[in-house]
């Protein structure tokens, strides 16, 4: 049990108390208030924030965190499979290698978890999964596969094949093929439906049964898109199939605006803090993430780690503040709106009971270059402590 006290508590859920407490047990959080029953916390390790802003943990809502490894040069990099446009079948489980040094960066930087996927190279890139940052083994570490399918559109796709004389080489081809293969897995799926209501035989698809979490309801499309027309597409696309999408980087949202909130999908924006590198990205502005948000779209910010590194995902927010966003909705946009979006708030995100205690400790505002993380606590174990 861990009680953590006299600091200023901002649980990103209700009310904020100048001089709060956390009570931690069996990894869940127990209690947040004012004050918690003594009683109760009688055996408790004692932790005193005095001075300190106490934060749920931060999240990363997309990232290539231990699949493109820090130092490690091609070594490293599993983040995409270029053999094949359409690889439904690849997961993120089998290539986040949890001894990349920048998990430990991570942590350092009040971050607790991510959503970790493959790479944009491949029109159908493979399952996400949302992990926790602390631990050797991946399979513990894992809140939530699969998370969401990995689709990308744009020019990553085009360059990757068309370059070499291949489809796609236009995003014409992108699409047609993302649809062909949606409606394969749609068809699929009724015949597999009508067979187990009939109590026929069926031989399951390895590949196609991949898609079938996405056609029950229970992961998005995350969309890879930077350009507008590339946003509308995908839109377009999910909406042609009743599939749930989240807009990945979606660099020139802030043209597109009412039709992105029309859409009712959240917006993943960023990385806002890296170079205009290709064509589609020389819209890169912090002012997106305010926009969409005040035009009533859901918004969590991304370093898109490696491209920025993720320990400055504060930093990245807090410029998202400053051009636009606001203090609260920045924190927010990398906690409870993060974890609304990657589909994990009923266990992270928010400092509530019954929650998992991951708590960030800062010595200031998180949004301040010159705050640091002090502690940082996953499922109730202090994993990093500033010397």
């Amino acid at each position: 049990m861990l009680l953590i006290r006299n600091g200023y508590i901002a649980p990103m859920s209700g009310r904020d108390y100048e001089r709060g407490s956390v009570l931690v047990d069996a990894g869940k959080i127990a209690a947040v208030g004012e004050s918690v029953d003594l009683e109760m916390a009688r055996e408790a390790q004692v932790l005193d924030a005095s001075g300190l802003i106490v934060m749920p943990g931060l999240i990363d809502a997309h990232s290539h965190i231990g699949i493109l490894e820090d130092k490690k040069g091609a070594m490293g990099d599993d983040c995409n499979e270029t053999a094949n446009p359409l690889s439904p079948t690849l997961r993120a489980i089998d290539a986040i290698n949890p001894m990349d040094s920048a998990f430990h960066n991570a942590l350092a930087s009040g971050i607790t978890s991510a959503m970790v996927g493959p790479g944009s190279s491949n029109i159908v890139g493979g399952q996400f999964a949302f992990i926790k940052l602390t631990g050797r083994s991946i399979d513990r570490m894992t809140v939530l596969f699969p998370a969401a399918m990995k689709v990308a559109f744009g020019e990553n796709p085009k360059t990757t094949y068309g370059d070499n004389g291949n489809m796609p080489s236009t995003r014409m081809s992108i699409a047609s093929m993302l649809r062909e293969e949606l409606f394969l897995a749609q068809g699929y799926k009724k015949k597999r439906d009508d067979a187990l209501k009939s109590g026929e035989g069926f031989e399951p698809d390895f590949r196609m049964e991949s898609y079938m979490p996405l056609f029950e309801g229970k992961i998005p499309l995350k969309a890879h898109v930077h350009r507008a027309d590339d946003i509308l597409t995908a839109i377009r696309i999910a909406k042609e199939f009743s599939l749930s999408a989240t807009l990945d980087h979606c660099t020139e949202g802030h043209l597109v605006t009412q039709e992105i909130a029309a859409s009712g999908f959240p917006a993943i924006v960023g990385p806002s803090l890296a170079s205009r590198s290709k064509p589609e990205v020389e819209s890169l502005d912090f002012k997106t993430a305010g926009i969409l948000h005040k035009a009533g779209v859901l918004v969590a910010i991304t370093t898109d780690h490696p491209v920025t590194r993720i320990q400055y995902l504060a930093l990245c927010a807090g410029l998202a503040a400053r051009e636009g966003l606001g203090e609260y909705e920045a924190l927010k946009a990398i906690t409870i709106n993060a974890a609304r979006i990657c589909r994990v708030s009923h266990r992270v995100g928010s400092l509530e009971p019954e929650k998992d205690a991951d708590i960030a400790i800062f010595d200031g505002n998180p949004l301040d270059v010159f705050a640091s993380a002090v502690y940082t606590i996953v499922d109730g174990e202090i994993v990093y402590q500033k010397k």
